[in-house]
């Protein structure tokens, strides 16, 4: 897994554990829902450390919540 995976798998985690759909993440974070569903369907490669801040300012989540899970704890490296 990479680390753009790791970031939609956690969002997605968040989301199911919440009862919130993506479209209401993107409202509870003042982000455009296609924004976010870009990040979640793969089409952005690169989501910012601001789009993730943004993502758990609307989940009430500090980012060291955010990235404590075992998806980021086991990611491989990605330079090779």
């Amino acid at each position: 897994m990479d680390t753009v995976e790791a970031v939609r798998v956690r969002i997605l985690q968040l989301c199911e554990e919440r009862d919130i759909s993506i479209n209401r993440l993107a409202n509870l974070s003042a982000l455009a829902p296609s924004s976010l569903k870009s990040i979640i369907y793969g089409k952005s490669k690169n989501p910012t450390i601001i789009t993730i801040k943004m993502i758990c300012d609307g989940l009430n989540i500090t980012l060291s919540e955010f990235f404590t899970s075992p998806e980021f704890n086991n990611l491989e490296q990605e330079i090779k």
